[in-house]
């Protein structure tokens, strides 16, 4: 970036949200969320960009290396329209309203969050995350904001009606949610059977990838097992928590759960950790200890609240929201390991027993021959096979897991430096 970049400020240099500042040296013209946005909009007869986001996200980031630090998609945002960022953390009342928009119209939703308004607030397009240019089948930025453009200044009663629509629509649909009341029996069978109907018998967890934990399901079906001791409840719930606490979605090395898993297997995650799912999946691994009995779901618990205390409790008692999934401009670059890097802290001996473990492999499980520790073998089964004492495997690996942890930091910055100063990018 050039030093006259660093300088430029937009309007959100008097923001004090971490995800607003992160834009403000943008070439965009971004507003906060304010009636002087939307009126300079009306005045000036513009549609408003509107971007929703929050400061850990990892798509948020791309979108922003790719297009909005981008000259060309600068120029055509200042030119045609208002453009207005919202940090989702700090305006949640707005995500909420044009997330549901984006829902209604695709079916999906997510961040970064796109939607294109107009001066009025009426939606009448909305996406998640935009590549610059198209490719694979998606739709480009650039081209999106040019055919809206032409629309909206040679066919506005087509864009006004098409708002006028989506909004009735959204208010309708919330005139017509179903209010408080007692929930039958009948309809926790169908909530029932219908997590049975999606439950993946083979990994755990309900449908395909991408895998999200879900704790909330848990927590019914442990419920539904309490009233039906017949069900599978329980064991759905139990495989279930089995395979993610296994998987890569958990941080083997340092606790806490990433956000989801791309895959079916929980291998892959997405690597963000958010506050909000180590509460709710505590929350699912304690109620299946007090179902089940077994204490390998209280370890879990610990392990989440200990990562949350460490790494997550701001020194002055408040809680911090998440934490990135990118490490020097890379996602997951601080979680994935190659076996000469475990070897480097451990030793042969030791580091090769952990590798078998974790299956960190030469080959590796992740991008660049990269691996992302995980659990294929339980333990019980893994120590049987190296005959070695379970316990004594275990705290074998655990003191092996905590020379790691001390030393994650120190490993980041050496693959930093090997990969070319990654912070250049």
């Amino acid at each position: 970036m050039e030093a006259n970049e660093k300088n430029r400020l937009n309007h959100l240099a008097d923001e004090k949200s971490p995800y607003l500042l992160q834009h403000v040296h943008n070439p965009v013209d971004w507003h906060p969320w304010n009636e002087k946005a939307f009126k300079k909009a009306a005045e000036e007869d513009k549609p408003v960009f509107l971007s929703i986001g929050y400061a850990t996200c990892h798509w948020c980031h791309v979108m922003a290396h790719e297009s909005f630090e981008d000259e060309e998609v600068a120029d055509i945002l200042n030119r045609d329209y208002v453009s207005i960022k919202v940090d989702r953390e700090e305006r949640p009342d707005v995500d909420k309203i044009y997330m549901s928009v984006c829902q209604a119209l695709t079916g999906r939703g997510g961040w970064p969050l796109t939607i294109i308004i107009t001066p009025d607030g009426k939606p009448f397009f909305a996406a998640t995350y935009l590549p610059k240019t198209g490719r694979m089948g998606m739709s480009g930025l650039v081209d999106v904001l040019a055919q809206l453009a032409a629309l909206w200044k040679n066919d506005r009663a087509r864009i006004l009606k098409a708002g006028d629509s989506i909004t009735n629509a959204i208010e309708a649909k919330n005139e017509n949610a179903p209010t408080a009341g007692k929930i039958s029996m009948q309809t926790l069978k169908i909530g029932y059977e219908q997590c049975a109907k999606s439950y993946d018998t083979r990994w755990g967890g309900f449908g395909n990838a991408p895998k999200f934990p879900t704790p909330h399901n848990k927590t019914f079906l442990l419920r539904w097992h309490r009233r039906n001791i017949d069900s599978r409840g329980s064991v759905m719930v139990e495989n279930t928590l089995d395979h993610m606490r296994r998987g890569g979605i958990f941080d083997q090395i340092g606790f806490g759960f990433h956000r989801y898993s791309v895959d079916r297997e929980w291998l892959v995650p997405h690597f963000e950790k958010m506050l909000y799912d180590q509460a709710l999946l505590a929350m699912a691994y304690m109620d299946a200890f007090q179902v089940i009995r077994d204490k390998k779901f209280e370890n879990v618990a610990r392990e989440i609240f200990t990562y949350v205390l460490r790494d997550m409790t701001d020194p002055d008692g408040g809680f911090y929201s998440a934490e990135d999934a990118d490490s020097q401009g890379e996602e997951g670059l601080f979680y994935v390991w190659k076996p000469e890097e475990v070897k480097k802290h451990l030793g042969d001996e030791a580091g090769t027993l952990f590798c078998r473990f974790y299956d960190i492999t030469e080959q590796g499980n992740f991008e660049e021959g990269q691996s992302i520790p995980h659990i294929p073998v339980p333990l019980e089964i893994f120590a049987l096979e190296e005959n070695i004492e379970p316990e004594a495997l275990a705290g074998r690996l655990e003191g092996a897991r905590e020379t790691l942890f001390q030393n994650r930091g120190n490993a980041l910055h050496a693959k930093a430096h090997m990969c070319g100063n990654l912070n250049s990018k």
